[in-house]
């Protein structure tokens, strides 16, 4: 077995802490990296593709996504499985990448099965995840056939400048505010998309001239989500504004509502405890995992949809799962009377199995590796 990596205090093992064996905890990580890439077709979503590709599928939506090539790619460094990252990431260049028009530089958010094109633009949470993992590899591995380091450098100075050039397009970053953009051509956001701790090592890694504004952007999405998450509940909405504000986006164009707490929202308190873990925990992030773990351990349905203020709407959530990890992961920055209860339900609960199991999938296993002391920066 590839996992785990020697203990290490930067990275907290909860689970080991909660009583759980070592080796019961290296067992599940490598068996949920198996079912997930090795599984069999009712569950795996790794997919070889020719002689020395592979993609990486939303069962939900029958696509690929730059959302899950790039987790996929991050699962593989952490788990040290550069045969499949190689796989993934030459799949990624030749049928995601966007070669022409006012994105070029940037990669098609979605495709089919069979590599074409679903849209010409891109969603930047993919190319946010592609240039770190791009990083960890070059550490982890050193380069090869790809030039990892330099790939994730074009990527991340694709990201700042486009458009800078007179050839169109935009940047995914706001030069101003030092924020993510939901995409490149609208200037609102999306909470879950704000990694500060990877701009933390973009600061160290990208372009000379570049590490500046991505110190600046760590402190300015640590600060968005301070105004983007509600002082009392915890959740934040799918979209936000610049200001932090739920965004109340076009339904036609985005498929429906966005300014509640759904499926994107989820991330966000991992994100919040994962940059615990890499950097730190502050007052703040401590709080936030305290509201938010509170909130669902106070009696109301972990299934639902809800109002950033903690309405509660009937209707179903599409990935409970997903809800119920992330609410796990809150337990590295928590240090209330929920944290034990969050780590030991989801220890407690199987991957998802069905056509919706990609997401929740996804975020669980995020959630175990960070619990695990097994999401690390290489």
């Amino acid at each position: 077995m590839r996992v785990p990596q020697k203990p290490s205090p930067r990275y907290r093992n909860l689970f080991a802490e909660l009583g759980y064996s070592l080796a019961e905890i290296n067992t599940r990580t490598e068996e949920i990296f198996e079912t997930l890439f090795y599984g069999g077709e009712d569950v795996q979503l790794y997919h070889s593709v020719g002689a020395d590709m592979a993609c990486f599928e939303d069962t939900g939506n029958y696509d690929v996504r730059t959302e899950g090539m790039s987790y996929a790619m991050m699962m593989c460094v952490q788990m040290d499985r550069r045969e499949e990252f190689d796989r993934l990431w030459r799949w990624a260049k030749t049928y995601m990448f966007l070669n022409d028009g006012p994105n070029a530089g940037y990669f098609a958010w979605s495709c089919g099965l069979d590599g074409r094109k679903n849209a010409c633009g891109p969603a930047p949470d993919g190319e946010e995840y592609f240039a770190m993992a791009l990083f960890f590899a070059a550490h982890r591995w050193g380069d090869g056939e790809v030039h990892y380091e330099a790939e994730a450098r074009q990527l991340l100075r694709t990201c700042l400048h486009k458009g800078e050039d007179g050839e169109g397009g935009r940047p995914m970053w706001d030069p101003e505010s030092y924020l993510i953009r939901f995409i490149p051509e609208l200037d609102f956001s999306d909470p879950s998309y704000h990694l500060p701790h990877f701009y933390e090592l973009f600061a160290l890694w990208a372009d000379e001239e570049d590490r500046p504004f991505w110190r600046k952007a760590a402190q300015a999405s640590r600060a968005y989500w301070v105004r983007a998450c509600h002082p009392i509940t915890g959740l934040c909405a799918e979209y936000a504004d610049m200001d932090g504000r739920p965004q109340k986006t076009d339904p036609k164009r985005f498929g429906g509502r966005h300014d509640w707490y759904y499926s994107d929202a989820y991330r966000t308190i991992f994100n919040i405890a994962l940059d615990s873990v890499w950097f730190g925990r502050t007052p703040w992030a401590v709080e936030e995992a305290n509201r938010l773990q509170a909130f669902f351990c106070g009696g109301v349905p972990d299934n639902a949809i809800y109002e950033v203020d903690g309405t509660v709407l009937p209707l179903p959530a599409l990935h409970p799962i997903a809800i119920l990890a992330t609410n796990a992961a809150a337990s590295l920055a928590a240090d209330g009377p929920w944290a034990e209860v969050c780590a030991r339900r989801f220890w407690e609960t199987p991957l998802r199995t069905g056509t919706r199991r990609y997401y929740d999938n996804c975020l669980s296993f995020f959630a175990f590796l960070a619990l695990s002391g097994n999401y690390r920066i290489y």
